[in-house]
């Protein structure tokens, strides 16, 4: 599961899974261009990383606009010359509300941020990994995968698959150039992604469900760790799992077996 020499852009890489995954993979021995839209949290990574002997270059960029992208990708190659993991990770919850009481705005800022945004992660990285091979890693979720009792995240879920199926497709596009593509299913994890949640009269049309020994199986009622999607993550960009791609894995301790 080593890394060495390896040239990697994570997107989300201030906080939660992205950081947890950015620090695993430079202790695993890649050069780590940290992605996100506020300089804060990047250069508190980015100064983790090289305290601890690391490489890693700090980006600053909006995941929804092409030119900041490309841009974004321009500063990887101009450091490095290369890129060889990709960790499209970025995302958000965005609005979770009956369909008739969700606005179209909030629809679309959580189609641009989770599915246009991957988009233009992969889009702009893509030629650079067919250079020499590499791999693709996408951060979908168990809502629009395997979980759809939480009522009201219709937009969120919709994304989550389309995450999925656009891994499989490019699956197949990439193969002859030796780029692999997984995606992640992560569960309940203990991360600040609920800070850009916002729940709007979902008892109203949500069905009671009662898990009365918990709602993780193999945990109990605890959620699992950023470090621990990290360490499938960095499997999934390692030479470990060179056989893998077009493949979905779930990470949430059964969760998504028990609701959904």
């Amino acid at each position: 599961m080593q890394l060495n020499n390896k040239v990697a852009l994570i997107t989300g890489a201030g906080s939660g899974i992205g950081k947890a995954t950015a620090l695993a993979f430079a202790a695993a021995g890649a050069q780590v261009a940290a992605l996100g839209h506020t300089s804060k949290e990047i250069d508190t990574v980015v100064a983790q990383i090289r305290a601890q002997g690391g490489d890693a270059l700090p980006l600053y960029a909006d995941i929804t606009e092409p030119e900041q992208m490309h841009a974004a990708v321009a500063q990887i190659i101009e450091r490095w010359g290369k890129l060889d993991v990709v960790f499209a990770n970025a995302g958000i919850n965005g609005v979770w509300a009956p369909i008739e009481e969700l606005t179209p705005a909030e629809w679309r800022r959580t189609i641009d941020t989770n599915l246009t945004g991957t988009f233009l992660t992969l889009k702009y990285s893509v030629p650079y990994l067919k250079q020499q091979g590499g791999a693709i890693i996408i951060t979908a979720s168990v809502n629009g995968t395997r979980i759809f009792s939480n009522t009201g995240a219709t937009a969120y879920s919709a994304t989550k698959a389309a995450q999925v199926a656009m891994a499989k497709m490019l699956a197949i596009e990439l193969a002859r150039a030796n780029v692999r593509v997984n995606v992640i299913c992560p569960g309940w994890i203990d991360t600040e992604i609920d800070d850009n949640t916002q729940q709007r009269d979902r008892g109203r049309i949500g069905i009671r469900v009662e898990y009365p020994e918990g709602s993780q199986p193999l945990t109990g009622d605890q959620p699992g760790r950023p470090e621990q999607v990290a360490q499938l993550v960095q499997f999934l960009a390692s030479d470990a799992a060179s056989h893998i791609t077009g493949s979905e894995v779930w990470i949430d301790g059964a969760e998504s077996l028990l609701q959904g």
